[in-house]
């Protein structure tokens, strides 16, 4: 391993936690012995739930086993996106013989993914969190002239469906977008935006306290029992009573909903974040400041950081845990692909984080046979997604929803004998790194 694109004061944690404390010295708040709402997780879903149950004068109490913010939710690359990457494949379109039915699903599907961008905008101003958000597009990188094709064959629906202002730029047009030959064309998607993820879920934590909920972090749930009014709820630091139940875990549902674990595949993704550089070189990056992605199956994403002086690249350099000695000279060996100039920029710090896929490549929201209520399966898209799928399950709590979105009560899949331990990710790993090979030598 070549240690020397590792910069002395490298860190193995992610970059966003340099501007918040994680967990922090204080005591926690005292659990109470009732709550109308407790929601497990204290990621982006849970929080925004909270938020919108304190709004309408029900009392949640949020339970997390780690440190509220220590998951997913401060370790993404900070995209937002605005509905254009929901349900990879249309695998939910199986059945819809007609073009009207495939219209009418791709409406409903793609409108009701756009809202998520709508809703952390409007959330972002309503309660001033400070969180470096900009509105400033995506370009989706074609890793072939046939994946350009295919995205132009996609660009009328999104723009129709989600609103997304949407258009394609061609290879010779591409360095207009990033300074590199390495793709051939793009889309550029003006209606995403970027975020500080750790400033963005500790702007939650403050709203959802102002809100009235309780945020107890290193408390983890244990048995949820049915009892005549509701549930009691089992914790490391003691029962607690509540009307209603929330699982929010995402990526790191576990043991407690082995339901709910057999109808995820947790995915790792893996980031690095380079050293400061010179202004003008990285701005020259991305002219346009956007965050950027690509068309092959093993995906990468990346962007500058919020201070435009570092690179932030993710992807998935193993598609299950890895130290940053295995994971980060993947990345930044895929960084310099990309961007061959910036060959001797080291690396300050990597981590990991699940994302968590649903076989038919949608987000879930509804209610498990047991009375559970839960919103997951981001595919890549939590922060948007489950930002938006949280709060609608707040007001859906409250009673207060004009209507349902279409992601609510659809059938959740599984596999059978799947437990919820992905074995196969590594073999799909392959295949894929196998057809993305195939289809560049093709090119």
């Amino acid at each position: 391993m070549d240690r020397s694109i590792f910069h002395p004061d490298f860190k193995a944690r992610p970059f966003w936690w340099e501007a918040i404390d994680i967990g922090g010295d204080d005591p926690p708040a005292e659990l109470p012995s009732r709550a109308d709402i407790v929601i497990v997780g204290g990621g982006l879903t849970g929080l925004n739930c909270a938020i919108e149950l304190g709004r309408g004068g029900a009392h949640a109490v949020v339970l997390d086993a780690e440190p509220l913010g220590y998951g997913a939710s401060t370790r993404n690359g900070g995209g937002v996106s605005g509905g254009n990457n929901v349900g990879k494949g249309l695998s939910g379109a199986k059945g819809r013989q007609s073009p009207e039915e495939m219209r009418d699903w791709l409406r409903s599907i793609m409108g009701d993914a756009s809202e998520g961008l709508s809703h952390i905008e409007a959330l972002i101003r309503r309660e001033g969190i400070d969180c470096h958000y900009e509105r400033t597009g995506r370009f989706v990188g074609a890793w072939t002239p046939k994946h350009f094709n295919g995205m132009a064959a996609k660009i009328d629906a999104l723009n129709e469906f989600a609103d997304a202002d949407a258009s394609m730029l061609p290879r010779e047009r591409q360095r207009e977008e990033i300074a590199t030959d390495y793709y051939y064309g793009g889309m550029v998607v003006n209606r995403t935006g970027k975020i500080h993820p750790g400033l963005y879920h500790r702007g939650l934590m403050n709203a959802a306290q102002r809100h009235g909920a309780t945020l107890l972090g290193r408390t983890k749930a244990g048995a949820l029992t049915r009892v005549a009014d509701g549930w009691r709820v089992e914790t490391s630091r003691g029962p607690i009573m509540a009307r209603e139940v929330v699982i929010a875990t995402n990526g790191y549902t576990g043991s407690l909903t082995p339901d709910l674990r057999r109808r995820l595949i947790p995915v790792a993704s893996h980031i690095i974040a380079t050293e400061e550089m010179d202004a003008g070189l990285a701005r020259s990056l991305i002219p346009n400041l956007r965050t950027l992605a690509d068309s092959r199956r093993i995906l990468s994403y990346y962007r500058l950081s919020h201070d435009n002086r570092r690179v932030i690249f993710g992807g998935r350099a193993r598609f299950t845990q890895a130290t940053p000695e295995i994971s980060a000279p993947i990345l930044h060996h895929m960084m310099l692909e990309r961007w061959p100039q910036l060959k001797g920029l080291r690396i300050t710090h990597a981590w990991t984080g699940n994302v968590a896929f649903a076989f038919d490549y949608l987000p879930h929201m509804g209610v498990t046979p047991k009375g559970l209520h839960y919103a997951m399966a981001c595919n890549g898209a939590g922060v948007a997604m489950l930002s938006y799928l949280g709060a609608e399950l707040g007001k859906k709590l409250l009673g207060k929803s004009n209507r349902m979105p279409v992601f609510d009560g659809r059938d959740f899949p599984t596999r059978p004998f799947y437990t919820g331990h992905p074995w196969m990710l590594p073999v799909i790993g392959n295949w894929y790194r196998f057809r993305d090979w195939l289809d560049r030598r093709a090119a």
